[in-house]
């Protein structure tokens, strides 16, 4: 589905792609910074000496890193919005075309709401999965994995704790999953029936005033706004436990590594470089390692959209 929505781009496919790879360069940029913590803290807690211009370097190097991590990070982003906008330029034209091919009859059933729900809000949803979920979601995911493969490299014992996060985050974001699932089709029937309620009240405003219909109209108006509020509020009490759990738990890498690690440390059966190593990237994986799941979020989002649309 992401292959055929690709189509659209055209000649801006290529920026998508580069959008990529400067996105890697740029989460690894950010990540080097606790490299040079680790070469800093490591000489200190085994009481070896160290000079001031050893410590000035490393502190220059973590600034230019931060550095070039924010300009490779925003000309990713940059590169991908141009590529996404234009996608989505496509894709409304094509929709467009589709359109014009339907009957009247069934253009009419469908209401209006439905339509500027689809030309407007469906397709700039999946702006959030070519600009962000796409590159971001893949330079998030291959720094991490390459870190991992680092982490049992340097000590396997340490870096299976540090993966302790994991099993606990997925139960939470299965169980959350679970309820938004069960209730994600009612949502957008919601949603659609507000949608055409409020243009046909907006569209009919003038006739409902000559006619005197005026507080029957705001009453079916009132409805399905206040059916709509209530209906997520609800959604989102029930999904909010979970939700907050998982965003907890995930990003905390170092839950299990800091310590059990240090049970290792003390009964030597890791050294302590090693934990120190293990957590200063358990650390520098934590913001791309949420990012991550944020972003599966919106990509599991867009393909709703997507699928909605591949109906029209």
């Amino acid at each position: 589905m992401l292959k055929k929505v690709l189509e659209y781009a055209g000649d801006y496919r290529k920026k998508t792609y580069q959008a990529i790879a400067a996105m890697l360069i740029g989460v690894g940029m950010n990540i080097l910074p606790f490299l040079f913590i680790y070469q800093i803290i490591t000489p200190l807690i085994m009481h070896q000496q160290i000079s001031t211009h050893y410590i000035i370097f490393r502190v220059i190097a973590i600034a230019i890193s931060l550095i070039l991590y924010a300009v490779f990070y925003v000309k990713g982003l940059a590169l991908s919005h141009q590529s996404a906008y234009h996608t989505l330029k496509n894709l409304r034209i094509s929709l467009q075309c589709k359109l014009e091919k339907q009957p009247l009859g069934v253009i009419q059933e469908k209401g209006v709401g439905a339509h500027k729900k689809t030309f407007i809000d469906d397709i700039e949803a999946i702006e959030l999965l070519l600009a962000h979920a796409l590159p971001e979601g893949i330079s998030n995911l291959a720094i991490p994995l390459f870190i991992y493969i680092v982490m049992f490299i340097v000590d396997w014992k340490l870096a299976l704790l540090s993966l302790g996060s994991l099993p606990i985050g997925l139960l939470a974001m299965g169980a959350m999953f679970k309820i938004g699932m069960k209730e994600m089709s009612n949502y957008y029937v919601a949603a659609q029936k507000m949608n055409n309620t409020i243009i046909e009240y907006v569209n009919g405003m003038e006739v409902v005033k000559v006619f005197n219909r005026d507080g029957e109209s705001y009453h079916r108006f009132e409805n399905d706004i206040r059916g709509y509020r209530d209906f997520t509020l609800a959604w989102y009490k029930a999904c909010w436990p979970w939700m907050a759990l998982y965003n907890s738990i995930l990003p905390c890498v170092a839950l299990l590594t800091l310590p059990f690690g240090s049970w290792l440390v003390l009964h030597n059966y890791s050294s302590l470089p090693d934990l120190v190593l293990i957590l200063c990237l358990s650390f520098a994986i934590g913001t791309p390692f949420y990012g991550l799941w944020r972003l599966s979020q919106l990509y599991h989002k867009s393909v709703i959209k997507l699928s909605l649309l591949k109906k029209c």
